[in-house]
């Protein structure tokens, strides 16, 4: 067999397409959205190449318009896990040994059928299950994963090029192994991107993978895996399971094969899982990698001297888009006195010029909240924001769910910066401001780094220059991600590599070469070409 050095593609990041009115996209994605709305699909659980159906199935329903059926999935009972680990390494035997060129080509081919015949029902897809509107859903599920497949083939190349120094004696080299066993995906509702990427990059880097989509996602999770299937991922190579989390979770955990964790979701489970496999630690083949991103209490902080209107854009978009759903979302805000007349005005304005309803009417910014669960919690604080004293909501503070999820983007003003909502995540569309003295910005910088667990997001808005190193320098343990005169959103691949340390997470860094040398374990070889035939060295001669 012919051998090479090969070059992959550059990897350059999918173009945001606009969904103007009368543009050929929108009418494109409009017509799958309606399709997919009308028909009713059953999501079998996947495993070892087949699609495995239980008879123990669920509903799926739009959070918009959760009386309305879109599907049923199936649930996994202990000995579909069992068969799918056993699946897995054995499918590890010949994937693990597949030259890694052909690897990148299945990625690779999984990209473009995202950016082309799988672009308007994969965004259609995640409009229905998880209700974005079609820009969220356009820079997640569509842009944001095809960076993911792209840029992990050019990380996966740089990394195997990363080779030590060998001399004239003796050739140095390293490889980069698969983990031995296998890994397990763990992945979240809100980012169609994330839940794609979780298990292809282990897969990438020569890994084999049981994937647990959440509930809520399944819908979405099916279309991944339709494109992982026409990609050419061969049998066995990622099983996907639907059902009780924690049987799951225990059937993976408790097996000596499990090799590694990649996690996305709520900083509680996340702990479970590590203490768990802390738990279980004898009985594994191998130290488990464990990696997570979990939650976030993300802030913004306005200098005197940041622009009043820029602050109050970075709030609405950076608090409310999506619903406030994402990790990185803007949640605890802290405006300078001075500043707070002007931003308040704005905010006020942009709130309620938002329509809010199905994002079928591309007209609305603002759409549904995920499920009931959590808009009942989003519903409880509002109502005690209502009734205490040092809090104020000044826009917002409605909800409704007779047809779907429907929380109000909500503002709420505390005079206490330790009031309940500035260091709680909510995870929905509510932000809670402080407003300081303009002479007590060091101290307020303090407060912002000491306020809550989490440390994932971050933003300053200033133009005064010591006041900003001054706050990337006082903030530097309090976000992953920090952004000067930014929203605390919008991370994309190969630029922001995503993450955050304290509560948020391990820090590795989705979208960078330092999530996936997490996912190999690198064997040296040293070759010596004259091999010596004495013992005696220099040093003990007469």
């Amino acid at each position: 067999m012919g051998k090479g050095f090969f070059n992959v593609p550059i990897a350059v990041n999918e173009p945001v397409k606009g969904y103007a009115p009368g543009s050929p996209e929108r009418d494109a994605v409009l017509k799958a959205y309606k399709s997919m709305y009308n028909s009713k699909i059953d999501v079998p659980l996947y495993i070892n190449g087949r699609d495995v159906v239980t008879g123990n199935t669920r509903t799926m329903s739009p959070p918009h318009d959760h009386k309305h059926e879109v599907g049923t999935y199936h649930l996994a009972d202990k000995s579909h896990v069992e068969e799918a680990i056993a699946t897995a390494l054995e499918a590890r035997k010949s994937w693990s040994q597949l030259p890694w060129e052909q690897r990148a080509a299945i990625f690779l081919k999984a990209a473009e059928l995202i950016a082309g015949p799988y672009r308007d029902k994969i965004n259609a897809a995640t409009m229905i299950a998880q209700s974005k509107n079609i820009y969220q859903a356009e820079i997640d599920a569509a842009c944001e994963l095809i960076d993911f497949l792209r840029f992990n083939v050019q990380y996966m190349a740089d990394i195997y090029m990363e080779q030590p120094e060998s001399t004239n004696d003796a050739w140095n080299r390293v490889e980069y192994r698969p983990l031995e066993g296998f890994t397990y995906a763990v992945t979240p509702f809100n980012f169609t991107a994330i839940a794609g990427n979780l298990p292809a990059c282990m897969a990438l880097m020569g890994n084999v993978v049981i994937w647990k989509p959440s509930d809520s996602q399944v819908y979405s999770a099916k279309v991944i895996m339709d494109v992982f299937k026409e990609a050419g991922v061969p049998a066995g190579v990622i099983n996907v399971v639907f059902g009780d989390p924690v049987m799951i979770t225990e059937t993976v955990l408790s097996s000596p094969d499990f090799s590694g964790l990649h996690f996305t979701g709520s900083t509680f489970v996340f702990k479970e899982l590590w203490k768990q496999i802390g738990m279980n630690i004898h009985n594994y083949k191998t130290y488990p990698r464990i990696v997570g991103e979990t939650g976030g209490k993300d802030f913004i902080v306005a200098h005197k001297t940041a622009n009043p209107k820029q602050v109050a854009t970075a709030i609405v978009r950076g608090a409310f888009e999506f619903q406030g759903q994402k990790c990185s979302a803007a949640s605890r805000a802290y405006i300078p006195k001075s500043l707070w007349s002007d931003v308040k005005k704005y905010v006020i304005e942009d709130v309620k010029s938002f329509k809010m309803g199905s994002p079928e009417d591309m007209s609305n910014f603002i759409t549904a909240v995920i499920h009931e669960g959590s808009f009942d919690k989003l519903a409880k604080y509002i109502d005690q924001a209502k009734a205490d004293s040092d809090a104020e909501i000044i826009v917002g503070g409605g909800y409704d769910k007779s047809k779907g999820y429907f929380i109000e983007p909500t503002v709420i003003v505390t005079t206490n910066p330790q009031y309940k909502t500035m260091y709680t995540e909510l995870f929905g569309p509510i932000i809670t401001i402080y407003i300081y003295e303009d002479d007590t910005y060091s101290e307020t910088l303090k407060l912002v780094d000491e306020t809550s667990e989490y440390a994932l997001t971050g933003a300053i808005l200033a133009t005064d220059r010591t006041a900003i190193t001054k706050a990337t320098t006082a903030l530097q343990n309090s976000a992953g991600n920090f952004y000067i005169n930014d929203k605390p959103t919008g991370a994309v691949v190969g630029q922001q590599p995503f993450g955050g340390a304290r509560s948020s997470g391990t820090n590795d860094k989705a979208g960078s070469a330092q999530n996936l040398m997490r996912w190999v374990s690198t064997r040296l070889i040293k070759e010596t070409f004259v091999t010596p035939t004495d013992y005696r060295y220099p040093f003990l001669g007469e």
